[in-house]
């Protein structure tokens, strides 16, 4: 089938960018993206574009290129289907928070959704691409629906995982490692691998069966992340026996057999998909009655758990055991930098331990307003709207953020932060001073000089 009109169903994180760079390296397909929420959908239409709903470097050129001649924004959403030849499914799958497997398995009742409508609708043959991370064996889901509609239409399903990096998303997708389709049709791979050839070298583009494709997306973040939590696991050992987690990494990082990537110790991980991901996995697993599979998986979301629990504790204790009625300043809401996104984002979870306190938070972030900061508290649902409201607030300019404050967290790796007058901000605090540094961002001997009380991770 050759693709002259592809409908993206949700315009988050993963459908904005995939869509707005397949548009430009494809002007002869015209792109719809979809979504219910109106507010996003003008967001993506704003002729401000310092308004895009997501932040990326590299996203607003694009976006400002192919708007209007063959990239759409719109909730017409049947309509969109309608005319398409290929639909690209990127709705949220969230852990579920109710019934079975609660807090471990993926909610698809949006996936679940699509495919309805997507059957009501279509009166065409289809190309469903997922595109949204999914357990596997969910395109065995949809294709159920798909094919028991009673019409003649015919569906094909494709399995289209993502591997963004957020705040590298663009150029991720620019030049990427490879491209993952799994299906059962060759002539729908191919229609695939012909929209990502016009830019993608064929031998980046992998084809597979469903299942490995969807497989292969979990496994892949599930390394990832544990990466993160065994760094951050050797960190807390080096902070007992003197030992510099940096050194460390660069250490065995320089072994060609490790590399050197996700070796950086931290607070911990966040954003939308490893924790997601992980629990999908553990999930999977035990369902299969896997449980030493299981436990190992779920080990490293335990591991990164405790490094937020262990930073917010040691802020408290180096704070004579007690954060009440004081000012912490948080630069940093953000999961990571260059990017808006703060889903599972460390900072709320080290903020809500603190609150718990009776701290009095600040918040900066240069991509993060305060909306975004009280509806990633009020979600935990620890205390009322009014309490985050009182207790926490957001600022514009990190002076005014740290200004009497008795501590600084840093919690986003945003590069601005090294950049700041330190000498000032130390001599707006109380005394002593304290720098938190969850980053391993800023020069302990520099911050020392300067007069602050300085901790990071590992050293």
């Amino acid at each position: 089938m050759k693709v002259t009109k592809i409908c993206c169903i949700g315009a988050g994180y993963v459908g904005g960018p995939t869509m707005a760079v397949i548009a430009k390296k494809n002007p002869n397909i015209k792109v719809t993206i979809v979504d219910i929420n109106e507010e996003r959908i003008a967001a993506w239409n704003d002729k401000d574009l310092s308004k895009l709903p997501i932040y990326e470097p590299g996203l607003a050129e694009i976006v400002e290129e192919t708007r209007g001649k063959n990239l759409f924004f719109t909730t017409a959403i049947d309509e969109a289907i309608a005319e398409s030849e290929m639909i690209f499914i990127s709705v949220n799958t969230p852990t579920k928070t109710y019934g079975k497997g609660k807090g471990m398995a993926a909610d698809l009742k949006f996936v679940e959704l699509c495919a309805r409508n997507i059957a009501d609708v279509a009166t065409t043959d289809k190309i469903v691409v997922e595109k949204s991370t999914l357990p596997v064996r969910t395109a065995q889901a949809i294709k159920s629906i798909l094919h028991n509609t009673g019409s003649d239409v015919k569906f094909e399903i494709l399995s289209n995982p993502e591997f963004l990096a957020e705040g590298t998303a663009i150029e991720d997708l620019l030049d990427p490692d490879r491209v993952l389709i799994g299906g059962e049709s060759k002539d729908a791979i191919e229609s695939l691998a012909n929209v990502y050839g016009s830019w993608v070298p064929q031998e980046r583009i992998l084809r597979t069966n469903v299942w490995s494709s969807e497989l292969s997306k979990l496994t892949a973040n599930a390394f990832l992340a544990q990466r993160i939590s065994s760094i951050n696991a050797i960190s807390e050992l080096c902070e007992h026996t003197e030992a510099n987690v940096n050194e460390v990494a660069k250490a065995i990082g320089m072994d060609s057999r490790i590399g050197s990537k996700f070796l950086n110790a931290s607070i911990g991980f966040g954003g939308s998909c490893f924790q997601k991901d992980i629990l999908n996995l553990v999930y999977i697993a035990r369902s299969y009655g896997l449980n030493q599979v299981a436990d190992y998986w779920e080990q490293v979301i335990i591991l990164n758990d405790h490094q937020k629990r262990r930073f917010s504790d040691n802020l408290i204790s180096t704070l004579y055991n007690t954060v009440s009625g004081k000012k912490i300043a948080m630069l940093g809401w953000a999961f990571k930098k260059d990017t808006n996104d703060t889903r599972e984002s460390a900072a709320i979870y080290v903020a809500d331990h603190l609150l718990n306190e009776q701290a009095n938070i600040a918040v900066y972030d240069p991509k993060v307003n305060d909306k975004k900061v009280q509806n990633d508290l009020n979600y935990l649902d620890t205390r009322t709207k009014e309490e985050n409201a009182d207790l926490v607030t957001s600022f514009d300019d990190p002076y005014e953020t740290t200004k009497d404050a008795h501590a600084i967290a840093i919690m986003t790796e945003w590069d601005e932060f090294k950049t700041y007058d330190w000498k000032k901000i130390y001599s707006q605090m109380k005394k002593p001073a304290f720098i938190f540094d969850g980053r391993n961002i800023l020069d302990k001997t520099e911050m020392e000089a300067i007069g602050f009380e300085y901790s990071s991770i590992g050293k």
